[in-house]
């Protein structure tokens, strides 16, 4: 089973496989209700409409199936409080055995400070963001998100630079530079 968190109107469902699978999105009530008029019939998956902040999603998901999930949680947790984010992984870590999770995280240093204001300020002028958008998680160091509860373990992690068809080429100077490879990636954790 895979679980996509904050889904939004993502296609992975139909780029993946070309016949139905196990399958689920969360994202909030008024997402799904979109998603749902925009696709109509089309959507053979399940659909839950509720906030990752609350607990029905993840009963909902151990009443199905408690072990080898794939969680998949891409450009969320960077916009929740930290807290949260915490809380999330310890009822991750609790609920499920012999899963995982796949999430994209940011550093630290966008969270706060100066970093904070410069992203705020690009993500306005850039994107169109809301003046109050901004990143409230970050982490320094991918092996932070062990203590966020039982049996986490990160088993890999990658960034954009190190994407071997990278665009333009000259950004594999930056690999191995971590501050740039670093600022924004992806971890794979396994869960119970």
């Amino acid at each position: 089973m895979v679980v996509s968190l904050g889904c939004g109107f993502d296609t992975r469902y139909w780029r993946l496989f070309e016949k139905p699978w196990n399958y689920v999105e969360v994202d909030l009530p008024e997402v799904i209700e979109a998603k749902r008029q925009v696709l109509g019939n089309i959507a053979q998956y399940l659909m839950i409409s509720c906030s990752v902040l609350e607990e029905e999603w993840i009963l909902k998901i151990h009443s199905m199936q408690s072990d080898n999930v794939l969680f998949i949680a891409e450009g969320l947790f960077m916009y929740l409080p930290r807290d949260e984010v915490i809380r999330i992984f310890n009822r991750l870590s609790a609920s499920f055995t012999k899963s995982q999770i796949a999430v994209e995280v940011v550093s630290e240093s966008f969270t706060k400070g100066i970093g904070k204001r410069l992203l705020k300020s690009k993500m306005q002028r850039s994107f169109g963001m809301k003046e109050d958008a901004s990143f409230s998680f970050g982490i320094r160091d991918a092996k932070e998100i062990e203590n966020y509860g039982n049996n986490i373990r990160v088993i890999e992690e990658w960034s954009y630079f190190e994407d071997p068809d990278i665009e333009p080429k000259f950004f594999r100077l930056f690999r191995n530079f971590k501050p740039m490879s670093r600022s924004q990636w992806t971890i794979m954790a396994t869960i119970g």
